[in-house]
């Protein structure tokens, strides 16, 4: 395990197998998968084409990230006039940074898995980048 882990690095999902090995594609699009709304699971497209599932998720995850900075930034003038007690924002605030880092890991993961899915497909030999735009 610690070897995986190692030739992987750090951001790669424990849910996932090695690429290369038996059945590391099925249990990368299980974890893409999981990243998205239930309601994307009937979508075809999305099932059939595992480049095509780490794309959407890799959007998803920005959006969220997006999401999760406004409400970072608005906390603190927003929450008050809701009637939100000083201690709750505090705690809010904070909730938002260890999910804004939960986020950016996954991405990094999605990233990861969309590299290796696209070094293991047809025409392998030029590696494309997605046209995903990068979070740092």
């Amino acid at each position: 395990m610690s070897q995986t882990l190692t030739t992987l690095g750090p951001d790669w999902p424990c849910q996932v197998k090695a690429p290369g090995t038996r059945d590391w594609e099925r249990t990368a699009a299980r974890w893409l998968r999981d990243l998205l709304p239930a309601r994307y699971a009937g979508y075809s497209p999305l099932t059939r084409h595992p480049v095509l599932l780490a794309r959407h998720a890799q959007l998803q995850l920005q959006h969220e990230m997006g999401a999760v900075r406004v409400a970072l930034r608005t906390a603190r003038a927003e929450l008050p006039t809701l009637g939100i007690a000083e201690s709750v924002i505090e705690n809010t605030i904070r909730m938002y940074a260890v999910e804004l880092d939960q986020l950016n890991r996954l991405a990094r993961g999605v990233r990861l898995i969309t590299d290796a899915l696209l070094a293991d497909g047809p025409g392998a030999a030029p590696r494309r980048r997605s046209p995903v735009q990068r979070v740092p």
